[in-house]
């Protein structure tokens, strides 16, 4: 076994990461860093959280779906990296801080947050509950709240840290039929704004990436294979300059550069990742 990197300031830190010899030559851009990620277990959780542990980083993968978030640490570990599941419900504080209790256990430090778990609804104000609505608003900003206030004390002790938020593009400019989802989104823009400001001069860096629409498994539930849905899928591709939809691994890229000392001068910004669709 090959012990990697440690970040700076912890050469003798006795509990580093513990990558296998074959992955060390990809141990580059998070090398020595701790990340824990929610809602990792599909999706662009997923994505995140393989890129980070093949640029080197020890990773926790948080989710409510077990089966799923372990099937994630199992697909690292096979590649040589160091992940592990953690059972959380980002809305619930006793969670939360059982998952950063977990991680810090597991690794010996935490560096870097991804707030990525979230909840869609389609709807105008007319249309949704107020249970629903209360749903959305509670995964959405509460989860990122209790997160994000959870791992401070840990990343003081780390003299600093990275909180990369997945917020969205319709937290920028708004969309039928997603009132709350746009203003969930929308909460989520200015919360990033305001613990970047908040805690730039303890190191803690926190950013947004927005991105429009991506395929995971939730497309499946907008564009079913109807003919209309399939005409739905093809209205929305001709709405994006670039003439695709994301890829879980166009925002995962962007959470790295997020996480890594290349992005060292960038906090408090929301980075609209749309293919163009936010430049009409």
């Amino acid at each position: 076994m090959l012990e990697s990197r440690p970040p700076r300031g912890a050469a003798n830190d006795p509990r580093g990461i513990l990558l296998d010899a074959g992955a060390a030559k990809n141990v580059t851009r998070l090398a020595g860093k701790v990340a824990l990620i929610t809602g990792g277990g599909t999706g662009i959780g997923r994505a995140i959280a393989l890129a980070f542990a093949r640029e080197g980083a020890g990773v926790a993968v948080a989710g409510r779906r077990l089966e799923k978030i372990r099937e994630v640490a199992r697909e690292i570990q096979k590649e040589g990296g160091a992940g592990f599941a953690m059972e959380c419900d980002v809305t619930r504080s006793v969670d939360v801080e059982r998952a950063v209790k977990g991680t810090v256990e597991r690794f010996g430090r935490l560096n870097v947050l991804v707030n990525n778990a979230g909840a869609l609804h389609v709807s105008t104000v007319e249309g949704i509950s107020e249970e629903e609505w209360d749903r959305v608003m509670t995964v959405n900003v509460k989860g990122p709240f209790l997160m994000s206030r959870a791992v401070l004390p840990e990343f003081r002790k780390a003299h600093g840290g990275a909180i990369v938020n997945i917020g969205s593009i319709l937290g920028l400019i708004a969309m039928k039929d997603r009132a709350a989802y746009c203003a969930s989104k929308g909460g989520v823009t200015m919360l990033t704004k305001a613990m970047a400001m908040d805690h730039a001069h303890e190191n803690v860096r926190v950013n947004c990436i927005c991105p429009s629409i991506v395929e995971t498994e939730l497309l499946a539930g907008l564009f079913d294979e109807s003919e209309r849905g399939q005409a739905l899928r093809k209205a929305r591709v001709a709405s994006i300059p670039l003439g695709r939809i994301g890829r879980p691994a166009d925002v995962a890229e962007m959470a790295v550069f997020l996480a890594s000392e290349e992005s060292s001068w960038v906090t408090g910004v929301e980075i609209p990742l749309d293919g163009g669709l936010s430049a009409y």
